[in-house]
């Protein structure tokens, strides 16, 4: 007969085996790098699904695939070649949204293609002095919002409805804080998730606030966080899973050790600190590695909707940083290693992420 000490001395040790066998597999995402066929900076990342994948940047560049990766075809906007390219939103392989930012006001544009990138339109001209424009996002191919920092305490807004003409809804925002602004690092300090649900993250003030929509952007709240804020820190990335569940990060870009997120469990209104990520840097970027999701609904809310993943930038020069992943919105956190240089990450589902940032780099990420 096995002895009882014996017997508990396998147990113990086979339980110790199968934790260890499973610990690297679930701790390391799979990483598979791609050629992008350029060499400028790609900043944002927008997938359609696990095929279709659109990215831009520096250079008036944007990248675009057909085949989940295996081929990328890279390309200059016509007349942006000055521009660079802070936001992507991908429709289709044949429609794209691009919006840029550049030394003067008008370079702030949005374009878009319905021709696979033959040929652009650009459908908005900014003509405001002191807007700046960081980020955009969509609810569908024709329904979207533009966020600028704020102008003499205003936020000036723009909303689209058809997907050709944009229009301020700058009445709509609440007042903005003296200072207060986003920050243009990877797209995605504003968010969307419904048919009408948005959230914007801010900086740059005394408080770092989310701007919180439930109606397309008639009417808006502003909520505080507990992130970290000043002149150089604040709220750069935000994403929500469902119509209350969402995580917002950010940082000091004058400190890579204020690196911060917070998660939100009743729709942007309250908010608590997560675990500190680590990893040093700004938090440039994050995503759910769900994908995107226009659902409203909460019933797929399983572990791997909690699962997200960030990406940061660190100082001098923002040429350098870290990624990390949680399974649970900040619980834990796990380095995901020789990753570096990337500004965007998105996902169309867990199988398909990509990784975008310096000199091209694309990566392509799998849970």
């Amino acid at each position: 007969m096995l002895n009882r000490a014996l017997f508990a001395f396998l147990i113990a040790g086979l339980a110790t085996f199968a934790v260890a066998q499973d610990a690297p597999k679930s701790h390391q995402p799979k990483l598979t790098p791609q050629n992008s066929g350029t060499t400028q900076l790609l900043i944002s990342v927008s997938p359609v699904n696990s095929r279709v994948v659109w990215a831009a940047g520096t250079g008036g560049t944007y990248v675009v695939t057909t085949d989940g990766g295996a081929h990328w075809k890279a390309s200059v906007v016509p007349g942006a070649e000055s521009l660079q390219f802070r936001d992507v939103q991908g429709v289709s392989d044949k429609v794209a949204y691009l919006m840029s930012i550049g030394d003067n006001p008008t370079d702030f544009r949005i374009y878009k293609t319905v021709d696979g990138g033959a040929a652009w339109t650009i459908e908005f001209t900014n003509e405001l002095t002191s807007a700046f424009y960081d980020c955009f996002a969509f609810w569908t191919p024709k329904r979207g919002l533009a966020h600028s920092d704020s102008v003499n305490g205003v936020f000036p807004e723009l909303r689209t409805t058809d997907g050709m003409a944009w229009h301020s809804i700058a009445s709509n925002m609440p007042p903005a804080l003296p200072g207060e602004a986003s920050f243009s690092s990877s797209g995605t300090c504003i968010t969307t998730q419904g048919g009408r649900n948005a959230w914007i993250t801010t900086g740059g003030s005394s408080v770092s606030r989310i701007l919180a929509t439930r109606d397309g952007g008639s009417t808006w709240n502003a909520y505080d966080t507990p992130l970290v804020s000043s002149p150089s820190a604040g709220g750069l990335s935000v994403a929500f899973r469902n119509p209350w569940h969402g995580i917002v990060g950010g940082g000091d870009l004058a400190d890579d050790t204020a690196i911060d997120a917070a998660t939100s469990d009743d729709g942007g209104r309250t908010w608590t600190l997560t675990r500190k990520p680590p990893v040093q840097g700004t938090i440039f970027c994050l995503a759910y590695v769900r994908g995107v999701s226009h659902e409203d609904d909460e019933a797929s809310d399983d572990k791997q909707d909690r699962a997200v993943v960030i990406t940061t930038e660190t100082q001098p020069d923002f040429a350098s940083g870290f990624a990390a992943w949680t399974p649970d919105e900040g619980r834990t956190w796990f380095p995901i290693a020789n990753v570096s240089g990337y500004w965007g990450v998105a996902f169309a589902n867990r199988h398909a992420g990509w990784f975008v940032g310096n000199n091209g780099q694309i990566l392509k990420i799998s849970f």
